[in-house]
């Protein structure tokens, strides 16, 4: 029987590695769980940065759009069109309230 002592004495020892690595596995858990909760949650910043860009080349396509009908509107109107007329002073309104959320960007 005395080769079974020194046996499990080794397997003791053997499993507190084991035990020690559960219990910090069943410790560190939460943190983890939490640690991909943020980051699920959170927008990275290069992402944000595409959001942006999309929302804004999006505001510049309207803006263009806004423009061609009111360079439109303005030539029916001076032809004598005075439905024209109203019809470019609400375009007209449209370009001034979206122009401030189009960034400027100067000409090289």
């Amino acid at each position: 029987m005395k080769p079974i002592v020194p046996l499990a004495l080794l397997a003791a020892f053997a499993l507190q590695g084991c035990i020690a690595k559960t219990a910090l596995d069943i410790a560190t858990a939460p943190v983890k769980v939490a640690g991909r909760a943020v980051d699920m949650a959170t927008t990275s910043q290069s992402e944000a940065d595409e959001k942006r860009g999309r929302e804004i080349r999006r505001r510049e396509e309207q803006l263009a759009k806004l423009e061609r009908r009111y360079r439109e509107q303005r030539e029916d109107c001076e032809d004598g069109d005075r439905k024209a007329c109203e019809k470019a002073r609400e375009t007209y309104e449209d370009i001034q309230e979206i122009l401030p959320s189009v960034p400027y960007e100067p000409r090289r």
